[in-house]
């Protein structure tokens, strides 16, 4: 029982010095039956490359934000709940090796660890994690995710109409599909409700019409079921979304992830310190 005590309270004094390193304006992270699980830097891959983040693994969300001041304090805090998160190993690319895709909703992007036993681990980690909380009956999982952007330097010239990007031809991306245009092809707007229910966000030309043929249909289902609020199930209607990427720190070089010893929680009753890796420090 006292382990067991000491253990909760290692655990709520880690839990708010993560809460702390990502400053005043953040989102408290601190509730009840929360457990940190590890944490470490991945590389993230952005439209300028593979950025270093900083991950937090708790039993119930992903936390991930921005690295500044040597590591010490962080910003562009997010949140990901487990059961909005799909995972997909992936091989070495020759931008980013020890690799994988992490889908949600809202954003789909690839991370990097700094060797294959690292990524093995945070994989097992975050499935094991989602496994246990789906099982408890409290969430379900997410249906529909988020198509990942390509990166600029993938494509020379646009995807939509093959014009050659210049220094005034700039490069975008569409919300929708993710991929890499020019400003003629994606002057359309359009709502993508899991990214804001209200925003209208930059999206291709045929993305546009694709969403309006979509929209077309869903107006269809909802007269004929005589449907006066103009609501539909997410089980009836769903699209393939995507986020604006966030602006992204300098590169910086990897440490080693750190796990905690969960033996003491029956959430999340792993037991995972390779030979280098240490505890946080509080």
């Amino acid at each position: 029982m006292m382990g067991r005590l000491t253990h909760t309270q290692r655990n709520h004094k880690r839990i708010h010095a993560v809460e702390n390193s990502f400053g005043p304006l953040s989102k408290p992270l601190a509730q009840m039956d929360r457990v940190l699980i590890g944490e470490g830097r991945l590389m993230k891959q952005s439209r300028r490359g593979p950025q270093p983040k900083v991950f937090y693994l708790f039993n119930d969300v992903l936390v991930y934000g921005s690295i500044i001041l040597h590591g010490h304090w962080h910003k562009k805090q997010q949140i990901i709940p487990l059961e909005d998160i799909q995972l997909e190993d992936l091989e070495d690319s020759m931008q980013m090796k020890n690799q994988w895709l992490i889908r949600t909703p809202r954003k789909s992007f690839y991370v990097a660890a700094a060797s294959h036993e690292e990524k093995l681990a945070w994989i097992e980690h975050i499935e094991d994690c989602q496994s246990r909380l789906l099982q408890s009956g409290i969430c379900r999982s997410s249906s529909t995710f988020a198509m990942t952007w390509i990166p600029d330097e993938a494509s020379a010239i646009c995807m939509r109409c093959s014009d050659k990007f210049t220094f005034t031809q700039r490069r975008h991306h569409c919300r929708k599909c993710g991929f890499v245009v020019c400003g003629a092809c994606s002057k359309k707007r359009a709502v993508i409700e899991h990214i804001h229910p209200t925003k209208q966000l930059r999206v291709c030309n045929m993305c546009h019409s694709s969403l309006q043929t979509a929209e077309t249909k869903v107006q269809k289902i909802i007269r004929l079921r005589g449907n006066s609020t103009g609501k539909i199930s997410s089980d009836e209607y769903e699209v393939e979304v995507f986020s604006e990427e966030e602006t992204e720190e300098q590169m910086e070089d990897h440490n080693t992830n750190r796990w905690t010893d969960c033996k003491m929680y029956t959430l999340c009753p792993f037991n995972y310190l390779k030979p280098g890796h240490v505890r946080p420090q509080i």
